[in-house]
């Protein structure tokens, strides 16, 4: 979920890792496995992440890289994973298959080119990427010897963390999206899977700033478009506000510029009243079994050590960078 849109609107000011000591973030599980898989596909030789069976699992590269970064900063992280995809999303979904698709036929046609391009193969093959029932299973089966924290969702996983987040259960939501304001996340991480220090995203100071409630928010960012609705055309995020403020609402908006929205209801339903659980339970006094890590990486799946020793490493580290009791 996304609309890139929305950082026209929203409060983002950048903060340090240094200054997040402490904090529980539940993190969009789709969303930061998914860039940690298209990178390491990107940059990584296929032998690496392929079994004598031909299974993939880049994710486990992916995830032994990017776990370190919160540890070494003493930030929890709790993984919601996605449920059931609402069928109002179904467009979208197509969408992307079309897309990846065609991004197939140009990998096989790049790799059977005469002149091969290396790196034009490697951009396609991070472009094909999808989260298989392996990479899911796969996933899971390191976190749980790891020992990290994670929850199902019945649907949409940001719409979980954002859930998890206005219960006060987690500090924040960590998403490279921008939804995660019209999910109401009171302050979400962006930038945990870059380099560097992320940025905090505020959606208290995103309302005030526009002078909007959480309702007028939605119905401006449905008015713009999301991955629900197309948005009606020559409507950006600034006059998307204005529309709200002038006419009060979505239905008074559309209804002045004679425009429809099909399902205008559910969508801003999606935002306002999500499918989530109250019914999750985790605990946070991680105590991950390293050994049994590394053997599901190297022996079960077959990485070659020499790829994932440094993530091991680095989290095995960090019990002395942070002298957390948890990890010994």
């Amino acid at each position: 979920m996304g609309n890139a849109d929305l950082r026209q609107l929203a409060a983002i000011e950048p903060t340090s890792f240094d200054d997040l000591g402490g904090s529980v973030v539940a993190v969009d599980a789709h969303n930061w496995l998914y860039r940690y898989l298209t990178t390491t596909v990107r940059f990584t030789s296929s032998d690496v992440y392929t079994t004598a069976d031909g299974e993939e699992v880049a994710n486990l590269v992916g995830v032994v890289q990017g776990l370190p970064k919160f540890f070494e900063h003493d930030v929890t992280p709790v993984f919601v994973f996605d449920g059931g995809v609402t069928e109002l999303k179904d467009d979208e979904v197509a969408e992307r298959r079309e897309q990846r698709e065609r991004y197939e036929d140009e990998l096989e046609a790049a790799r059977e080119a005469d002149d091969v391009d290396a790196a034009e193969v490697a951009t396609l093959e991070s472009r094909t990427q999808r989260l298989t029932e392996t990479i899911q299973r796969t996933t899971r089966g390191l976190l749980d010897r790891l020992d990290v924290p994670y929850v199902e969702a019945p649907a949409e996983g940001e719409a979980q963390a954002a859930h998890m987040a206005r219960r006060g259960d987690v500090d924040y939501v960590g998403s490279e999206d921008y939804d995660a304001l019209l999910l109401g996340a009171p302050r979400t991480l962006r930038g945990l899977t870059s380099t560097g220090d992320p940025e905090r995203m505020d959606f208290e100071a995103t309302l005030a700033a526009h002078d909007l409630t959480w309702e007028g928010l939605v119905d401006a960012a449905v008015l713009v478009g999301t991955d629900f609705n197309e948005g009606i055309d020559g409507v950006g995020p600034k006059t998307a506000v204005k529309l709200i403020h002038e006419h009060g609402d979505l239905y008074a908006a559309l209804e002045a510029r004679e425009e429809t929205i099909p399902h205008a209801d559910r969508i801003r339903g999606m935002f306002l009243d999500p499918t989530v659980t109250d019914d999750y339970d985790y605990d946070l006094d991680v105590e991950p079994d390293l050994e049994a890590a590394r053997a599901y990486v190297t022996d079960e799946w077959e990485v070659p050590a020499g790829e994932v020793d440094r993530g091991f490493e680095r989290i095995e580290q960090s019990v002395v960078q942070t002298g957390l009791d948890r990890w010994t």
